[in-house]
């Protein structure tokens, strides 16, 4: 799974297409009952990113457009967080882990460039 090969520059396709490797990496990752509510806020916090974004992309004002990329920008920083406690404390493959990881630290580099060119402008 890596991602930098064919990178996707398109901001909303980018983030939906990062989408599916988190939901593949969960269904393939064997985990306890116990830690299922882990494995559902990751789920639940990357796909968020993507939604956000078609949503902010869709919304009638500049306000709008900003809010729903502030609120990508913090998902995708609890992907992160999600993904590191995931790493940290279970036996998982740390390379898929690793190369999500990269990837969702990309994304929230790029929604933060976005909003800052759109505060200022």
């Amino acid at each position: 799974m890596s991602f930098g090969v064919n990178k996707i520059y398109d901001i909303k396709e980018r983030t939906f297409l990062f989408s599916k490797p988190i939901i593949l990496f969960v269904k393939d990752t064997n985990f306890d009952r116990t830690f299922s509510s882990i494995f559902d806020q990751l789920v639940r916090s990357a796909t968020s990113v993507g939604a956000n974004i078609a949503e902010g992309k869709s919304g009638s004002s500049k306000n709008d457009f900003l809010k729903f990329h502030i609120i990508a920008l913090k998902s995708a920083n609890e992907t992160i967080y999600w993904l590191k406690l995931i790493r940290e404390t279970l036996n998982i493959d740390k390379n898929k882990a690793d190369s999500l990881m990269l990837e969702v630290e990309e994304i929230a580099k790029i929604l933060a460039t976005i909003i800052l060119k759109n505060k200022a402008a």
